[in-house]
């Protein structure tokens, strides 16, 4: 199979927000309409990050752990309408993975975090209660420190960061920052996720479409001596022993990740021009 290089973009789309406004901090966006490269199938290899100045420079398939070659890859949907004409990459329980392994770490020792994702819920397997996960940097081992995002089978989000104090799925070191609502299957969404930069105690704050109101937050414990690992999009880690068991299914037309926290301005700023970009609902 001759991989193809998608950087078209489809339908009536427009490009006011094809580099983000805020640009301080941003080390990682992931644009469905460009840097995709798939095969005739449209079956996702590699999933390139636009910002050039970071040491991340992609998102790849991975065969580790799974019995059928190729079974990880997600899958490349052009033209969606319902986001203004731009496309989506497709996961069912399915990876693409950075190879760095440090990268990422100081997102969770001091620096903080800001992500948004537009995404689109399906129905989720529930392999495990409650752990549908969209994204996440987990290490393999150990407590599991990292950050992640990721659905209840019910479709209610939650994020969170883990600390590595403890082991619990769910506590104190490890909270569990999860949203009232329900996702329905039918519509896209603007997620965004928000951690305190400190070496104390910080707060954790979700986002549902609206960035002036978050719909749930937690305290977190920060440890300094975390040390967490690969990024991966379309599940919690480098889940080797298990792919695809914790993983979401839905659709992903944008991942941006800054490795600070923006302010509510910058919030605010970023929100709208994605939520007109892909025409989504208005908070």
């Amino acid at each position: 199979m001759i991989p193809l290089i998608i950087f078209c973009l489809w339908g009536t789309v427009t490009t006011e927000i094809d580099t983000p406004i805020v640009k301080k901090g941003l080390i990682v966006d992931l644009n469905a309409d460009s840097g995709v490269v798939a095969g005739p199938d449209n079956r996702v290899e590699k999933w390139i990050n636009q910002v050039d100045t970071f040491s991340v420079g992609s998102f790849e398939k991975t065969d580790g752990g799974r019995k059928i070659k190729g079974s990880g890859m997600p899958r490349l949907k052009t033209g969606v309408h319902e986001l203004n004409g731009h496309n989506t990459i497709v996961f069912n329980k399915q990876e693409l993975l950075a190879a760095e392994e440090d990268a990422f770490d100081h997102l969770i020792t001091g620096s903080g975090y800001t992500w948004f994702c537009v995404i689109k819920a399906g129905k989720q397997s529930g392999e495990l209660k409650d752990v549908n996960s969209f994204f996440g940097n987990l290490r393999n081992g150990g407590n599991y420190e990292g950050f992640w995002g990721g659905f209840a089978d019910n479709n209610q989000v939650w994020m969170g960061s883990r600390s590595g104090k403890t082991f619990g799925r769910w506590d104190a070191n490890n909270p569990m920052v999860l949203s009232n609502e329900q996702l329905n299957q039918q519509d896209y969404y603007l997620l965004m996720g928000h951690m305190e930069a400190g070496t104390g105690q910080v707060t954790l704050s979700l986002y549902i479409n609206d960035p002036k109101t978050p719909v749930a937050s937690l305290p977190f414990p920060v440890n300094t001596l975390a040390n967490a690992s690969k990024l991966a999009i379309g599940q919690e880690r480098d889940a080797i022993e298990h792919p695809g068991t914790e993983s979401f299914v839905g659709e992903i037309a944008r991942f941006l990740l800054y490795d600070r926290p923006l302010t509510q301005s910058e919030l605010n700023l970023v929100a709208g021009k994605l939520t007109a970009y892909y025409s989504l609902a208005q908070p």
